[in-house]
Parts: C-alpha cells; sequence; structure tokens
C-alpha cells in the first residue's frame, strides 16, 4: 500500500477500519483480492503481485491482517533486494503472537529496502519499520501511514485521516465515504509537499490521496472493516491508467476463533 488510513476502535459500530490505496506501475502484473488455496495464501485474503509473488494487504479468517508500505525517502534502492511483499504472507502464516513473529522476521529486515509494517487483529495494531527501530502499538483513534513513518504528516495522509475521523463519529455502517476520501485527487501546495529526493513534478503527482498519470498510479482502493461483534467486510475496487473503475470484488465472513 502507499496510503493507509486506520481507525482502532474509534467507531460505534466497527472495531477496525482499515482503508487504502496500493500505487504501484500500471505495467506491473497483478491480480484483485481473493482467497487463497495453496502456499503461501492458503486460508489468506489478499491481492497478488504477479512481478514478485508476495501482497501488500492480507486478512486471515480469524481476523489477523498484514500490510506493508514501502518508504520513499530511502539510503538507495538495491535491486536484488527481496520482495517487500513477502512480509506480508510471512506475517500472516506465523502462529505466534505478533510481537513475536515481527522480532524473528526483524532479524532480516536489513535486507529489505526501506518498508514499513502495519498488522494485527480486530482489537490491536502495531507498527514497525527498517527504518526505525523497535515496534509501536497503535492506541485506539485514526491513524495514518504512506511512504514514511508511522503518522508523518503529509498532505495526502492529513486529507484521509481526516475524513476517517469524521466518518468514525458516526453510527452508521456506510463505507462509501472512506472510497471517497480515497478517490480525492487534490494535489497539495507546493510550499506543503514533502521534501523526499523526487523531482518536484512527481512530488506533485504524488501528494494526492488518489494518483492518476500514464504509467504509475492509484492501482486499487480497498476498505477492511470489522464489526465489534466479528462480522468482516473487504470491498476492493480497481483503477485503470485513467483512474477509471475496471473491477470490484467484495467478501463478507465471520471471524472464527
Amino acid at each position: 500500500m502507499c496510503l493507509v488510513v486506520i481507525a482502532l476502535d474509534a467507531h460505534p459500530r466497527y472495531s477496525l477500519v482499515i482503508a487504502a490505496n496500493r500505487d504501484e506501475f500500471h505495467a506491473r502484473a497483478s491480480l484483485p483480492a481473493q482467497w487463497g488455496e495453496s502456499p503461501p495464501f492458503a486460508g489468506i485474503l489478499a491481492g497478488r503481485d504477479l512481478a514478485a509473488g508476495g501482497t501488500w494487504l492480507g486478512v486471515r479468517r480469524d481476523g489477523r491482517w498484514a500490510l506493508v508500505t514501502n518508504v520513499r525517502k530511502d539510503q538507495g534502492y538495491d535491486g536484488q533486494a527481496p520482495s517487500r511483499g513477502g512480509l506480508v504472507p510471512a506475517i500472516l502464516n506465523a502462529d505466534a503472537d505478533l510481537p513475536a513473529v515481527l522480532a524473528t522476521l526483524a532479524r532480516d529486515w536489513q535486507r529489505y529496502n526501506g518498508f514499513n509494517v502495519l498488522a494485527g487483529d480486530r482489537h490491536s495494531a502495531t507498527w514497525a519499520s527498517n527504518r526505525a527501530s523497535g515496534t509501536k502499538g497503535l492506541a485506539s483513534g485514526v491513524h495514518g501511514l504512506s511512504n514514511a513513518l508511522l503518522d508523518t504528516p503529509w498532505p495526502k495522509l492529513l486529507r484521509t485521516r481526516d475524513a476517517m475521523s469524521v466518518w468514525a463519529t458516526r453510527d452508521g455502517g456506510d463505507l462509501s465515504p472512506l472510497f471517497a476520501a480515497l478517490a480525492d485527487r487534490t494535489i497539495a501546495p507546493d510550499a506543503e509537499l514533502p521534501a523526499t529526493g523526487v523531482r518536484i513534478e512527481w512530488e506533485r503527482l504524488l501528494s494526492a490521496p488518489f494518483i492518476v498519470s500514464e504509467g504509475y498510479g492509484t492501482r486499487c482502493s480497498t476498505v477492511l472493516a470489522i464489526t465489534r461483534s466479528g462480522e468482516a467486510t473487504f470491498v476492493e475496487h480497481s483503477f485503470d491508467a485513467r483512474g477509471n473503475a475496471t473491477s470490484e470484488v467484495a467478501f463478507d465472513f465471520e471471524l472464527f476463533r
């Protein structure tokens, strides 16, 4: 993912809500979210990166979920590094509690290009990065993550996090306002742009929550919502290079314990 907002114990109906955009080169082949039947995706609902075999966001039937974002401002890119998308199924295939899983995986994290991971269940969430030390448990409330460290106040993150915060005050279960927030194509003013080492034209393009360009842009928007009684909804909208919707998948399931 490249933009994630998460509401943890912040909505009257939902104990967990994740709204996220995946930005990627349009030429990179992928598949929409589906339930996996064979390793490493057996029992995992996730999209598939066909180039490297990983994913950007996945959830198990018991409600454990994980996602990954890249870190844009980095210490150089290693084309031989393992795919960061492999971290999501690695987390979801582990049976230990999350702190133990992340501690085990962290032994090899410096082999990867810069990334953030968020993982949790319907009651908790933990953030970690190979560009920061340790892990951080998220407090109840609304948080955001993009291609920098947790809650770094980039304009796109602030806009989407604010929209999630407003939505979370409502008692209804309508998820469409979250997709509207993810569809925001507003480009930030130059004075508010972060400095991440890319050209100013790219900083402008990437400053919108929803990115549209011929070669690179928002490929899908996803909302995962889990009610306080353990009912999960997963909806994913996919888009072409013009930002037009091309498909939608939706899954409802009850968490098992």
